[in-house]
């Protein structure tokens, strides 16, 4: 694509919470990098990224990208100023429920774009909560003058619309994670197990309440779907090394206490995200908490029930058509048990039921890096 011309070469910088070894996060960052890749090849323009990271030497080898220290003011400064675009997402940045040093944060880089006269585009942010109303102008200034804003559901659109972002500004797109593919030369098993074999089911979890209650209940219910059928759980820790633990938690909770020799494993970490991708994708179901084992599931066409311990949980399933099977709050065992019994003997039947709404969400997830593309290209002819 004559990437040898200088003028077809374009610079972004990209903020999000990278270099974390998060898979969902991670994930985020493997499909946005794919898809600007991907729609740059289609419309003429060779992206070099600059990503900004917690860990820029692991970032830079995981993904053959520039990468610079997030919160390194000099780094920052040049990264931007060097740049020809800032590129803020995707994933919840722009929430005060982890503290309130995130908005002020991923907000003041955009600014600081914006007072470089770089253009700056939100890519499916999850927009909220934000119980702090002094956080409310400090993201209406900086997508108020973004040159382009989308968002990953219309809880996101409609939080941004009453705090004074003009609704025709805003687009409502998946979450990137949706067009993330398997790893290149890996194939996706018809079944999670040999014939001979019990199912294969994920489970993905997080510590949430302090007194552990809700993974004391999600231990409960895999007992009881254990003493229904046979099952094989693999536990699949999305970040670490919390989600390793909260993991371990459960299992010691299940030792001796499974029913119809069913077991249960703990898979081992996984740095790069098309490899959990991958873990996901052998399962004949899935229990997930983190709502990117509940994307990588839907990506991938596993049956999934949804733990809810955010609004993000429930406004991604909504757009399956899905309700969650619990909350961090309650979780019958019994309720559990009968769903998740009614999903690995009927997986086909679920997949035919949700495949257009999966179709439709993994074509739109190419949408904003379009849109960027689009708008890169309209400056080169300027």
């Amino acid at each position: 694509m004559g990437t040898g011309n200088h003028s077809q070469v374009r610079r972004l910088v990209i903020s999000g919470y990278y270099g974390f070894h998060n898979s969902g996060d991670e994930a985020v960052l493997r499909s946005i990098l794919l898809a600007l890749e991907e729609q740059g090849t289609a419309q003429g323009i060779k992206i070099e990224p600059i990503v900004l990271s917690a860990d820029p030497a692991w970032t830079s080898s995981m993904y053959s990208v520039e990468s610079v220290r997030r919160m390194h003011p000099s780094d920052l400064w040049n990264a931007l100023k060097s740049s020809d675009g800032l590129i803020s997402g995707g994933g919840s940045l722009l929430q005060d429920a982890t503290g309130t040093k995130t908005i002020p944060y991923y907000t003041g880089v955009m600014k600081l774009a914006q007072l470089l006269g770089k253009p700056t585009f939100a890519y499916s942010q999850g927009i909220g909560p934000v119980n702090r109303r002094w956080m409310d102008p400090l993201i209406r200034n900086v997508m108020r003058r973004s040159a382009y804003v989308s968002v990953r559901d219309a809880e996101s659109a409609a939080l941004l619309e009453r705090i004074g972002v003009q609704a025709d500004k805003i687009d409502i797109v998946p979450d990137p994670v949706m067009g993330l593919p398997l790893p290149s030369g890996s194939q996706t098993s018809a079944g999670g197990q040999a014939v001979s074999e019990p199912p294969l089911v994920g489970v993905s979890l997080r510590h949430w309440r302090s007194d552990g209650a809700d993974l004391a209940r999600v231990a409960e219910a895999l007992v009881a779907l254990s003493k229904r059928m046979p099952v094989r759980l693999r536990f699949l820790p999305f970040h670490t090394p919390s989600d390793t633990q909260a993991s371990e938690q459960v299992m010691e909770r299940l030792r001796g206490r499974l029913g119809n020799g069913s077991t249960a494993e703990l898979a081992a970490p996984e740095g790069d995200p098309q490899q959990m991708l991958l873990e996901v994708s052998k399962c004949d179901a899935l229990l997930g908490m983190r709502l990117h084992a509940l994307i990588y599931a839907a990506g991938q066409m596993v049956p999934m029930l949804g733990l809810s311990y955010d609004p993000k949980i429930d406004q991604f399933l909504n757009r399956l058509g899905l309700r969650a099977i619990g909350s961090t709050e309650q979780l019958d065992p019994e309720t559990f048990a009968q769903e998740a019994s009614v999903l690995l003997s009927d997986k086909s039947g679920w997949q035919a039921r949700h495949k257009p709404a999966i179709d439709l969400l993994k074509q739109q997830s190419q949408k904003p890096a379009q849109q960027i593309i689009h708008l890169l290209r309209h400056t080169l002819s300027r």
